[in-house]
């Protein structure tokens, strides 16, 4: 995960939840440039005991001390799925997460950036990645 000094105020982008390969996902409606500040994941702030006990698919960790429970349906940034190709990156600064452009992203496709966390190694690989670089059309 990426971590910047850059400008950190998303844009107000078309972005809508529609189905993908891996369920739900998160795609543009319009063309994105790369280095674009897309959306922020947000949600209800947890203590290190509620993180352990949770049984949320959608922890963020922030910090050692700060992780975000981002179940609540008007986080749109929940929607991002994972891809081991993504087109998106993480991006934390002063306690928020960002999703940010890696590259240029054209109208229509869906956000994706890399969970490359233990969400990952707990929920996806033992399925089996989906992305389009693990299993192609």
């Amino acid at each position: 995960m990426a971590l910047k000094k850059t400008t950190v105020k998303p844009r107000s982008f078309d972005l809508r939840v529609k189905r993908s390969r891996a369920g739900l996902g998160l795609f543009t409606m319009e063309p994105i440039k790369k280095g674009a500040c897309i959306v922020e994941y947000t949600g209800r702030r947890l203590s290190t005991k509620e993180h352990y006990t949770s049984r949320s698919k959608y922890i963020f960790i922030v910090s050692d001390r700060k992780r975000i429970d981002g179940a609540v349906r008007q986080n749109r940034a929940r929607y991002i799925n994972h891809s081991c190709r993504p087109n998106c990156e993480i991006d934390i600064a002063r306690g928020h997460v960002w999703v940010r452009a890696m590259r240029s992203i054209r109208a229509g496709e869906e956000l994706s950036y890399d969970y490359d966390t233990e969400y990952f190694d707990r929920y996806i690989k033992p399925k089996g990645c989906r992305c389009l670089k693990c299993k192609p059309l």
